[in-house]
């Protein structure tokens, strides 16, 4: 009898672990299936703080690419200066009309209706109208691909004041803003104006807007030899 259960009993853990396997290799394909490995970080869900945050990191790359423009204009060295125009143009569109209405319409007035961090959403404010009113005056001053000097020191003035500004001004909303905004909303209203941020960057620049203004960046980057990485490892 004990020999006949402890038959049973080897059998029966035979065909749950059979079972089991089953299960695994059909939960595995089906997880499989919606992986294709394609996946960026914005299909991910995610919230708006880390949203806004990754557009951060690409202002900071056009950020380079000013400094990049700065630095031949005082060593007077060459470059198509039509670039000028085309990385004012990522800040005007995908910044300063998509990423800062967001927080102007999304954010601000939450923090401020919740009082909190108010002195620094006025601050943030208005270097949001300081930099638009830069964005217009590069655009409109590389009209004339073929600066005098005196124009050519007015621009470089315009894109060091730029880059001295939204430095710190994106590092206060990284490590004060958004966090604080984070502890005043639920949840359910944080992932809710996730999907909404989604969606509205859909809307303005198709399902892959971030990563073609990601692309729009690397080409100039490239353009101007500053997109290898390696390049600004210090050298021992």
């Amino acid at each position: 009898m004990e020999e006949l259960k402890n038959t049973y009993d080897r059998k029966r853990f035979i065909e749950d672990g059979f079972r089991l396997s089953v299960l695994s290799a059909v939960l595995g394909a089906g997880i499989l299936t919606g992986c294709t490995g394609k996946e960026t970080a914005r299909e991910i869900e995610i919230g708006p703080g880390e949203d806004l945050m990754q557009e951060h990191g690409l202002l900071n790359r056009v950020l380079l690419i000013y400094e990049t423009f700065s630095r031949h204009l005082v060593n007077k060295e060459s470059f198509r200066r039509e670039l000028i125009t085309d990385a004012a143009g990522i800040i005007r569109t995908f910044i300063e009309e998509y990423h800062e209405k967001q927080e102007e319409e999304s954010i601000f007035p939450r923090m401020v209706k919740a009082k909190q961090q108010v002195e620094l959403v006025n601050t943030l404010l208005r270097q949001h109208q300081g930099g638009r009113n830069v964005t217009a005056q590069i655009m409109q001053l590389n009209k004339s691909l073929n600066m005098i000097a005196s124009e050519e020191e007015k621009m470089n003035s315009l894109l060091q004041s730029f880059v001295r500004m939204y430095r710190p001004h994106e590092a206060r909303e990284d490590t004060v803003l958004f966090p604080g905004f984070r502890k005043i909303v639920s949840q359910h209203e944080y992932d809710s104006l996730g999907e909404d941020f989604e969606k509205n960057e859909h809307k303005h620049f198709g399902e892959d807007g971030f990563e073609t203004m990601v692309d729009k960046v690397a080409a100039i980057e490239k353009e101007l030899g500053i997109y290898e990485l390696e390049q600004f490892t210090p050298q021992a």
